[in-house]
């Protein structure tokens, strides 16, 4: 279980990482639309909803959809790897944690926001979302110490669940599996369709 974090630790700062090349799914994730949203609106709001502070993290020529209000920050264009943007975030935090969320995350919830953002990861340099003894590296807050060993694997092509692993981070259990479920090609949007199906008729 994770522990609370001690009071007077900063609040991280929200990072939508959005630089992905997306090859499978034919362009830009953040445009894709799930019931008439974009997907990044879905892990977007959720960290709007906990978080004072949230940006959007995206190459140069990433497409985006309209995002008022929300800044979006620059990772370096040369360089294509999953851990890039939360390396850019974590150099323009200030010295603050960044809990980085995938643009394709759209069952990310407010109360799981909140459980990553206030672990307490003691010693370790991350605090990870896991549920079934599987990591989320893409999905967790990392902390400012984090930023060199991230950025040489990132540098050195890594693998990212290996770099995140040589952090021994804090593992934070996911109840819900649906909540780490990422949308990675059609068939995956057509899977998040028919979950976001099953939830609202079981609302009715």
């Amino acid at each position: 279980m994770a522990r609370a974090a001690e009071p007077g630790r900063p609040q991280p700062i929200g990072a939508i990482l959005a630089g992905g090349l997306a090859r499978r799914m034919g362009g830009s994730k953040a445009t894709v639309r799930l019931q008439g949203k974009p997907l990044i609106s879905y892990p977007l709001e959720a960290m709007q909803a906990v978080l004072k502070e949230v940006a959007v993290i995206a190459k140069p020529d990433t497409e985006l959809p309209s995002l008022p209000g929300v800044e979006v920050w620059v990772e370096p264009p040369s360089l294509y790897h999953p851990l890039l943007g939360v390396v850019r975030a974590l150099e323009l935090a200030g010295g603050r944690p960044v809990l980085a969320c995938a643009a394709d995350l759209p069952f990310v919830t407010p109360r799981l926001v909140g459980q990553l953002a206030h672990a307490d990861p003691g010693d370790a340099r991350a605090a990870i979302a896991c549920h079934g003894g599987q990591t989320q590296p893409l999905l967790g807050c990392y902390e400012p110490a984090a930023v060199g060993a991230l950025n040489e694997a990132a540098r050195r092509g890594e693998a990212i669940r290996e770099a995140v692993a040589a952090l021994e981070p804090l593992l934070v259990q996911v109840g819900d599996p649906d909540a780490l479920f990422n949308v990675n090609s059609p068939e995956d949007l057509s899977r998040a369709e028919a979950i976001l199906e099953r939830r609202a008729a079981s609302r009715r």
